[in-house]
């Protein structure tokens, strides 16, 4: 029986960004950028642990927050403006040795500010790493987008240009076809895998013999200005890639459900308003909504209870008919959620949340699933952890008891 091998994911994220300020922990597409490749550990099928090098406390707060591992905090002579990777990557491999007796067989290094990962990117290339014994690591590339055989030099004083590279048999490289050149291949920051041994006995990021994983050009993503920021966030939200996402590593319903805590506007109902000449307004919902909270209650100890900002009547009107109780006027849902724990004394994670719109938001990481309807804002859509076929005030509601009473014991 072959012993699995001991994998451990590095992500160096120091705290001491200048073109970005604190870029490791900044919000991006949702989710802070260090989150991207904190989910790229943890969704590997090899890398058995994450662990986020850092000489700032803020930083490891926010990494442990996301899952990693911070057993350290860097020293800062190891987090400068010009530190290379390999003193960092020895600091973690020797505090490891010497703090855990741990000696990892491959190391991963993740970098923060490529967060467009395949979802197979890390385990393809530990992989490859795995099948070929004599290989000391294993790098990320992509094709060139621009070829070097295209490129010049130009001689100080004279100002004459000379071709930067020739090819064997190809008289004006610079000439010819780019079919016809050699391909040549970039490398980028989502992924190297590498064997201790190169950095430990080869003091060395990469060793002698390294082999390529290639992964598809539009994947590539590198942050190192404010200008690349909205573009990348633009590529990960819009830019139809299956990438290794926060978003997408969603929590499971709990196997005990003691509340369903609602949003009205967009949840109970449509979202829109009627109003007439005298300022009443009436909203339009859905009688298989009620139907369905009324069926929940019925075949469960399952609680409903709407929460809302809104003080019109027309809410409270309607919740009474649907025989729940209702918060009115809640500028503050997550306070409002908390006292409502601690004053019925539920277990957050046996509480499931539906809500539409971003001051829904905060109450999402205070229960145990969150649940947001078809037509929901895209930030919700991001950070729920089920999504609705239907949307709000049109079924939304009553999906969500139906997958309940399926799904509970």
């Amino acid at each position: 029986m072959v012993s699995r091998p001991e994998v451990v994911a590095i992500i160096p994220a120091r705290g001491g960004s200048k073109g970005i300020p604190h870029k490791n922990i900044r919000d991006f597409a949702g989710y802070p950028l260090i989150a991207y490749s904190i989910s790229a550990g943890l969704q590997s099928h090899y890398v058995t642990r994450t662990i986020v090098s850092t000489d700032d406390e803020e930083i490891a707060a926010v990494a442990r927050q996301y899952g990693a591992e911070t057993p350290f905090l860097r020293p800062a002579e190891f987090a400068q403006d010009r530190t290379m990777d390999y003193p960092v990557f020895r600091h973690a491999l020797g505090w490891l040795a010497e703090n855990e007796g741990y000696h990892p067989d491959v190391l991963v290094q993740l970098r923060p500010t490529s967060p467009a990962r395949p979802r197979d990117c890390v385990d393809n290339a530990i992989q490859i790493l795995l099948d070929h014994p004599e290989v000391d690591s294993v790098r990320g590339v992509v094709e060139a987008g621009e070829n070097p055989y295209k490129m010049w030099q130009i001689e100080n004083g004279s100002g004459r240009m000379h071709p930067l590279l020739e090819v064997d048999g190809i008289k004006e490289a610079f000439n010819t076809p780019r079919q016809s050149l050699p391909p040549v291949y970039w490398q980028t920051g989502h992924i190297d895998a590498i064997r201790p041994r190169a950095i430990l006995e080869k003091k060395s990021m990469s060793g002698d013999i390294i082999m390529p994983l290639v992964i598809d050009p539009r994947y590539t993503i590198d942050i190192d200005t404010p200008a690349d920021w909205k573009k990348s966030e633009w590529l990960v939200t819009d830019g139809g890639l299956d990438i290794v996402d926060p978003a997408k590593l969603r929590r499971h319903l709990p196997e005990q459900v003691s509340l369903l805590l609602m949003d009205f506007d967009g949840v109970i109902s449509d979202n829109r308003v009627w109003v007439d000449e005298n300022g009443q307004e009436m909203i339009a919902a859905n009688r298989s909504d009620s139907l369905g909270l009324s069926i929940l209650k019925e075949r469960s100890r399952i609680k409903a209870m709407v929460i809302s900002r809104e003080v019109n009547p027309v809410v409270a009107a309607r919740c009474k008919k649907m025989g729940i109780p209702c918060l009115q006027a809640i500028t503050d849902k997550a306070a409002a959620l908390e006292n409502l724990l601690t004053e019925y004394r539920l277990d957050p994670k046996t509480v499931v949340y539906m809500g539409n719109d971003t001051n829904d938001l905060p109450c999402f990481p205070l229960v145990g699933f969150a649940v947001a309807p078809a037509d929901a804002h895209p930030e919700v859509l991001r950070h729920a952890d089920w999504v609705t076929k239907l949307p709000g005030g049109r079924g939304a509601v009553r999906e969500l008891c139906d997958f309940l009473l399926s799904r509970i014991k």
